[in-house]
């Protein structure tokens, strides 16, 4: 490229980068989903239903026009086909990509400012912009949801296998609680028990869980890891994406931890993104995203792990573990079972 095709090709790419900004503050403002109602409306009328300042939304809908999320007649303003599909509840919705921008952005800044000390603040950092944290949950709903229902449940028999007995699953880390709503649905005689660090996270998993009709089977509650013991084993605990989070404080403790809250015979299913061997790798489409979200991770004080360190780790903990990998690769479901002690050997 010449100096200005290059120059062209990153004003193009800073351009997506705005447009998924405007999105952003329409998705967490309700403005996308005020306006499917209205069918079409002025501005104003938009700001009033959304509960919004006129001011704001007045430009925003300029802004939302402009990168062709809005189409108008004079005044009066409706969702183009790509608005339509910003919504947070439109199939295959787009919102995770709208929230992912901001958060990155927020991610980069902080990278960018601690590089030099070599602080690494922790989690808190999710939590730093207060538009933000509400969304985490649905916009990995919105993102692994599909994948999870279509492709890794059918694939993994030890879900149904805790449906016939009615097990307890445990989702350690549940976010919004996305994955206990989806194996309930799917599996009417498990129950589950999700924990998670932030308050936010745990009362949306209830709203939802109780909207969709599943409370009576689900529960959540706030808790840490390292100071948190299972009232009765589970049949089966799940770590999605999570597991990183807490893997550099002490792994061989967590291990532990998940061989012991679980039954003899029960499993732990560890979802992570699966970090390649070789640096080359980070090339390929699925993972560029995974190298630019590992730098945040190092903020958050992590980092992403490869399938063949967690099988190590549960062999370690006397748990022999099986590597399923889906999405060309780079997300990695890791299935360990605790060893049955009346039959072994």
């Amino acid at each position: 490229m010449t100096p200005d095709e290059l120059k062209a090709a990153f004003r193009q790419q800073a351009q997506g980068g705005l447009s998924l900004n405007v999105a952003f503050i329409g998705v967490v403002n309700g403005l996308f989903d005020a306006l499917h109602r209205l069918g079409q409306a002025p501005a104003a009328a938009l700001a009033e239903a959304a509960g919004m300042d006129a001011g704001y939304v007045g430009r925003w809908c300029d802004a939302a026009y402009a990168f062709g999320y809005l189409d108008a007649s004079g005044d009066a303003l409706r969702l183009s086909a790509t608005g339509q599909a910003m919504r947070p509840d439109a199939p295959d919705t787009l919102m995770p990509l709208a929230v992912q921008s901001v958060l990155s952005a927020h991610m980069a800044e902080r990278a960018a400012g601690l590089m030099r000390s070599g602080q690494r603040p922790g989690e808190q950092v999710l939590a730093e912009r207060e538009t933000v944290l509400p969304w985490f949950g649905p916009m990995l709903e919105a993102s692994f949801a599909a994948l999870f229902e279509q492709t890794i449940c059918p694939q993994l028999p030890v879900f149904a296998e805790l449906d016939a007995r009615g097990g307890l699953a445990v989702d350690l880390g549940c976010g919004n609680g996305w994955y206990l709503r989806a194996l309930a649905r799917r599996y009417p005689r498990l129950h589950g028990l999700g924990i998670d660090g932030f308050d936010e996270n745990v009362a949306q998993a209830r709203r939802l869980a109780d909207a969709q009709g599943l409370g009576q089977r689900l529960r959540f509650v706030h808790g840490d890891i390292h100071d948190f013991t299972l009232d009765t084993p589970a049949d089966l605990i799940a770590m999605n994406r999570a597991l990183h989070h807490v893997w550099e404080k002490d792994p061989a403790t967590l291990f532990a931890w998940l061989r012991d809250n679980l039954r003899p015979g029960g499993h732990a299913v560890i979802w992570e993104p699966a970090w390649p061997d070789s640096r080359e790798a980070l090339r390929d489409a699925p993972r560029k995203a995974m190298a630019f979200q590992n730098l945040s991770e190092h903020v958050q004080g992590n980092h992403f792990l490869r399938p063949d360190e967690i099988v190590t780790a549960f062999a370690a903990a006397d748990m022999p573990a099986v590597v399923h990998l889906f999405a060309q690769d780079a997300e990695a479901i890791v299935v360990a079972q605790r060893q049955d002690t009346s039959t072994r050997t």
